[in-house]
Protein backbone atom coordinates (compact mmCIF):
# COMPACT_ATOMS: atom_id res chain seq x y z
CA UNK A 1 0.00 0.00 0.00
CA UNK A 2 1.24 3.67 -0.72
CA UNK A 3 0.00 6.50 1.26
CA UNK A 4 0.55 9.81 -0.99
CA UNK A 5 2.11 12.93 1.66
CA UNK A 6 0.95 16.27 1.55
CA UNK A 7 1.99 18.80 -1.64
CA UNK A 8 3.66 15.83 -3.37
CA UNK A 9 5.62 16.19 -5.91
CA UNK A 10 3.49 15.64 -9.08
CA UNK A 11 4.25 14.20 -12.73
CA UNK A 12 1.38 15.53 -15.44
CA UNK A 13 1.28 13.58 -18.66
CA UNK A 14 -1.40 12.92 -21.51
CA UNK A 15 -2.07 12.31 -24.81
CA UNK A 16 -3.65 15.11 -26.75
CA UNK A 17 0.06 16.86 -26.77
CA UNK A 18 2.11 19.49 -25.00
CA UNK A 19 -0.21 22.59 -26.00
CA UNK A 20 -3.62 20.65 -25.37
CA UNK A 21 -6.19 22.73 -23.47
CA UNK A 22 -6.98 19.95 -20.95
CA UNK A 23 -3.23 20.04 -19.58
CA UNK A 24 -3.69 23.41 -19.33
CA UNK A 25 -6.89 22.37 -17.04
CA UNK A 26 -4.69 19.46 -15.36
CA UNK A 27 -2.24 21.80 -14.32
CA UNK A 28 -4.90 23.82 -12.68
CA UNK A 29 -6.31 21.21 -10.50
CA UNK A 30 -2.63 20.08 -9.23
CA UNK A 31 -1.73 23.42 -8.05
CA UNK A 32 -4.62 23.44 -5.92
CA UNK A 33 -2.93 20.19 -4.01
CA UNK A 34 0.88 20.77 -4.99
CA UNK A 35 3.73 23.79 -5.74
CA UNK A 36 6.20 20.80 -7.55
CA UNK A 37 4.16 19.95 -10.47
CA UNK A 38 6.24 18.43 -13.03
CA UNK A 39 5.09 17.96 -17.04
CA UNK A 40 6.53 15.33 -19.74
CA UNK A 41 3.95 15.18 -22.60
CA UNK A 42 3.64 13.81 -26.34
CA UNK A 43 5.51 16.85 -28.49
CA UNK A 44 2.10 15.45 -30.51
CA UNK A 45 -1.59 14.50 -30.40
CA UNK A 46 -0.99 10.79 -29.38
CA UNK A 47 -4.98 9.81 -28.97
CA UNK A 48 -5.79 5.98 -29.19
CA UNK A 49 -1.82 5.32 -28.71
CA UNK A 50 -2.61 2.77 -25.75
CA UNK A 51 -0.15 1.57 -24.02
CA UNK A 52 2.47 1.82 -26.96
CA UNK A 53 6.55 2.35 -26.61
CA UNK A 54 8.40 3.97 -29.43
CA UNK A 55 10.63 0.73 -30.74
CA UNK A 56 11.46 2.00 -34.20
CA UNK A 57 13.07 5.42 -33.53
CA UNK A 58 15.06 7.52 -30.97
CA UNK A 59 12.91 9.81 -28.63
CA UNK A 60 14.01 13.52 -28.40
CA UNK A 61 13.25 15.44 -25.48
CA UNK A 62 12.50 19.33 -25.84
CA UNK A 63 12.98 21.29 -22.45
CA UNK A 64 10.60 24.11 -22.79
CA UNK A 65 11.10 25.54 -18.91
CA UNK A 66 12.48 23.77 -15.91
CA UNK A 67 9.81 21.98 -15.00
CA UNK A 68 8.12 21.27 -18.67
CA UNK A 69 9.28 18.50 -21.44
CA UNK A 70 8.11 17.53 -24.22
CA UNK A 71 9.21 13.97 -26.11
CA UNK A 72 8.24 13.14 -29.60
CA UNK A 73 6.93 9.90 -28.52
CA UNK A 74 3.59 8.13 -27.16
CA UNK A 75 2.10 8.86 -23.40
CA UNK A 76 4.00 5.48 -22.29
CA UNK A 77 6.90 7.23 -23.81
CA UNK A 78 6.65 10.34 -21.69
CA UNK A 79 6.70 8.89 -18.19
CA UNK A 80 9.59 6.43 -18.77
CA UNK A 81 11.44 9.33 -19.89
CA UNK A 82 10.25 11.35 -16.98
CA UNK A 83 11.10 8.35 -14.32
CA UNK A 84 13.98 6.98 -15.90
CA UNK A 85 15.83 10.23 -16.79
CA UNK A 86 14.10 13.64 -16.20
CA UNK A 87 13.10 12.77 -12.49
CA UNK A 88 15.20 9.78 -11.89
CA UNK A 89 16.59 11.25 -8.75
CA UNK A 90 13.38 13.26 -7.71
CA UNK A 91 10.57 10.59 -7.77
CA UNK A 92 7.14 11.62 -8.15
CA UNK A 93 4.57 10.92 -5.46
CA UNK A 94 1.70 11.01 -7.68
CA UNK A 95 1.10 11.18 -11.09
CA UNK A 96 -1.97 12.72 -13.47
CA UNK A 97 -2.85 11.85 -16.90
CA UNK A 98 -5.35 13.96 -19.09
CA UNK A 99 -7.42 15.70 -19.03
CA UNK A 100 -8.56 14.58 -22.43
CA UNK A 101 -10.53 16.13 -24.44
CA UNK A 102 -13.41 13.09 -24.48
CA UNK A 103 -14.46 10.28 -22.77
CA UNK A 104 -12.76 7.38 -21.42
CA UNK A 105 -15.11 4.64 -20.19
CA UNK A 106 -15.63 1.31 -20.26
CA UNK A 107 -13.68 -0.58 -23.20
CA UNK A 108 -11.74 2.36 -24.25
CA UNK A 109 -9.69 1.94 -21.72
CA UNK A 110 -7.32 -0.35 -23.19
CA UNK A 111 -7.46 1.89 -26.20
CA UNK A 112 -7.02 5.10 -24.36
CA UNK A 113 -2.74 7.07 -23.83
CA UNK A 114 -4.31 8.70 -21.23
CA UNK A 115 -5.14 5.76 -19.21
CA UNK A 116 -1.84 3.84 -20.78
CA UNK A 117 0.02 7.21 -19.22
CA UNK A 118 -1.26 5.98 -15.65
CA UNK A 119 -0.75 2.82 -16.54
CA UNK A 120 3.25 3.23 -16.86
CA UNK A 121 3.28 4.82 -13.71
CA UNK A 122 1.37 2.25 -11.98
CA UNK A 123 4.16 -0.49 -12.80
CA UNK A 124 6.57 1.98 -11.03
CA UNK A 125 3.87 1.76 -8.03
CA UNK A 126 3.30 4.71 -7.98
CA UNK A 127 -0.30 6.36 -7.47
CA UNK A 128 -2.07 7.54 -10.68
CA UNK A 129 -5.28 8.81 -11.90
CA UNK A 130 -6.43 9.29 -15.29
CA UNK A 131 -8.77 12.32 -16.25
CA UNK A 132 -11.29 12.74 -19.15
CA UNK A 133 -14.19 15.19 -19.98
CA UNK A 134 -16.64 13.99 -21.96
CA UNK A 135 -17.47 16.13 -24.94
CA UNK A 136 -21.10 16.12 -26.92
CA UNK A 137 -20.63 19.60 -28.24
CA UNK A 138 -17.87 22.18 -29.02
CA UNK A 139 -17.50 24.12 -26.03
CA UNK A 140 -15.90 21.59 -23.42
CA UNK A 141 -16.37 21.90 -19.57
CA UNK A 142 -12.70 22.70 -18.87
CA UNK A 143 -14.50 24.26 -15.78
CA UNK A 144 -16.12 21.45 -14.63
CA UNK A 145 -12.71 19.65 -14.12
CA UNK A 146 -10.67 22.37 -12.33
CA UNK A 147 -13.60 22.73 -9.93
CA UNK A 148 -14.03 19.00 -9.32
CA UNK A 149 -10.37 17.32 -10.14
CA UNK A 150 -8.60 19.11 -7.03
CA UNK A 151 -11.40 17.45 -4.71
CA UNK A 152 -11.31 13.88 -6.22
CA UNK A 153 -7.30 14.16 -5.56
CA UNK A 154 -7.61 14.88 -2.04
CA UNK A 155 -9.99 12.42 -0.96
CA UNK A 156 -7.92 10.00 -2.99
CA UNK A 157 -5.21 10.96 -1.04
CA UNK A 158 -6.83 9.64 2.10
CA UNK A 159 -6.39 6.07 -0.18
CA UNK A 160 -3.96 3.35 1.01
CA UNK A 161 -3.06 2.66 -3.01
CA UNK A 162 -2.86 -1.04 -3.79
CA UNK A 163 -0.04 -1.72 -6.00
CA UNK A 164 -1.33 -2.75 -9.99
CA UNK A 165 -4.17 -0.40 -9.37
CA UNK A 166 -5.17 3.06 -11.11
CA UNK A 167 -8.20 5.02 -11.00
CA UNK A 168 -9.87 6.51 -13.77
CA UNK A 169 -11.74 9.31 -13.55
CA UNK A 170 -14.40 10.82 -16.36
CA UNK A 171 -16.49 14.34 -16.26
CA UNK A 172 -19.94 14.59 -17.92
CA UNK A 173 -20.54 17.06 -20.55
CA UNK A 174 -22.15 19.71 -17.55
CA UNK A 175 -21.49 22.89 -16.13
CA UNK A 176 -20.45 22.75 -12.52
CA UNK A 177 -24.24 23.13 -11.18
CA UNK A 178 -25.69 20.35 -12.98
CA UNK A 179 -23.45 17.62 -12.24
CA UNK A 180 -25.03 14.88 -9.87
CA UNK A 181 -22.17 13.91 -7.66
CA UNK A 182 -19.51 11.64 -7.68
CA UNK A 183 -20.50 8.14 -8.05
CA UNK A 184 -17.86 5.27 -7.72
CA UNK A 185 -18.60 2.82 -11.17
CA UNK A 186 -17.40 -0.72 -12.47
CA UNK A 187 -15.74 -0.48 -16.05
CA UNK A 188 -18.64 -0.79 -18.50
CA UNK A 189 -19.16 -2.84 -21.24
CA UNK A 190 -20.97 -1.27 -24.60
CA UNK A 191 -22.88 -3.71 -26.56
CA UNK A 192 -22.57 -2.78 -30.00
CA UNK A 193 -18.50 -2.36 -30.99
CA UNK A 194 -17.37 0.99 -33.44
CA UNK A 195 -18.81 1.30 -36.60
CA UNK A 196 -16.13 1.33 -39.50
CA UNK A 197 -17.21 4.14 -41.86
CA UNK A 198 -16.58 3.73 -45.85
CA UNK A 199 -16.53 6.66 -47.96
CA UNK A 200 -15.10 7.48 -51.49
CA UNK A 201 -12.19 10.06 -52.18
CA UNK A 202 -12.54 12.20 -55.29
CA UNK A 203 -11.31 9.22 -57.68
CA UNK A 204 -13.61 6.90 -56.64
CA UNK A 205 -11.27 4.92 -54.40
CA UNK A 206 -12.56 3.74 -51.15
CA UNK A 207 -11.15 4.92 -47.27
CA UNK A 208 -12.48 4.17 -43.82
CA UNK A 209 -12.95 5.72 -40.54
CA UNK A 210 -13.10 4.02 -37.41
CA UNK A 211 -16.36 5.41 -36.02
CA UNK A 212 -17.88 6.14 -32.12
CA UNK A 213 -19.00 3.47 -30.17
CA UNK A 214 -22.19 3.14 -29.14
CA UNK A 215 -22.43 3.63 -25.43
CA UNK A 216 -25.62 0.82 -24.66
CA UNK A 217 -24.84 -0.26 -21.16
CA UNK A 218 -28.19 -0.75 -20.01
CA UNK A 219 -27.69 -3.94 -17.93
CA UNK A 220 -24.78 -2.86 -15.58
CA UNK A 221 -26.97 0.45 -13.66
CA UNK A 222 -23.42 0.77 -11.45
CA UNK A 223 -21.27 1.23 -14.19
CA UNK A 224 -19.53 3.97 -15.69
CA UNK A 225 -21.46 4.44 -19.21
CA UNK A 226 -24.41 4.34 -16.92
CA UNK A 227 -23.29 6.95 -14.10
CA UNK A 228 -22.00 9.41 -17.09
CA UNK A 229 -25.05 9.12 -18.43
CA UNK A 230 -26.63 10.42 -15.69
CA UNK A 231 -24.73 13.38 -15.19
CA UNK A 232 -22.18 11.92 -12.37
CA UNK A 233 -18.34 12.23 -12.03
CA UNK A 234 -17.27 8.45 -12.55
CA UNK A 235 -14.54 7.29 -10.31
CA UNK A 236 -13.28 3.62 -11.50
CA UNK A 237 -10.74 1.39 -9.88
CA UNK A 238 -8.70 0.00 -12.44
CA UNK A 239 -6.66 -3.42 -11.95
CA UNK A 240 -3.55 -4.03 -14.43
CA UNK A 241 -3.23 -7.47 -13.45
CA UNK A 242 -5.55 -9.44 -15.82
CA UNK A 243 -5.79 -12.32 -14.91
CA UNK A 244 -9.24 -14.22 -14.77
CA UNK A 245 -8.67 -16.33 -11.23
CA UNK A 246 -11.51 -18.42 -12.38
CA UNK A 247 -10.34 -19.90 -15.19
CA UNK A 248 -6.44 -20.05 -13.53
CA UNK A 249 -8.55 -22.53 -10.83
CA UNK A 250 -9.97 -24.68 -13.63
CA UNK A 251 -7.28 -24.86 -16.08
CA UNK A 252 -4.87 -25.99 -13.51
CA UNK A 253 -7.00 -28.56 -12.69
CA UNK A 254 -7.48 -29.87 -16.10
CA UNK A 255 -4.01 -29.11 -17.33
CA UNK A 256 -2.49 -31.01 -14.08
CA UNK A 257 -4.46 -34.12 -15.06
CA UNK A 258 -3.53 -34.05 -18.70
CA UNK A 259 0.34 -36.57 -19.52
CA UNK A 260 2.97 -34.22 -20.77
Amino acid sequence: MTKIPNNPRVLLCNDDGIHAPGLKSLYEIASQISDDIWIVAPENEQSGASHSLSLRHPLRIKKINEKKYSVNGTPTDCVLVALRHILKDQRPHLVLSGVNYGSNLAEDVTYSGTVAAAMEATLFNIPSVAFSLDVNDTLPKWATAEHFGAKIIQILMQYSWPEKVLVNVNFPDLVVKSVAGFRVTYQGQRQIFQDLLQTFDPRGVPYYWVGSPKDDDSEHSDSDLSAIKQGAITITPINLDLTHVDSLQELTTRFRSEAF
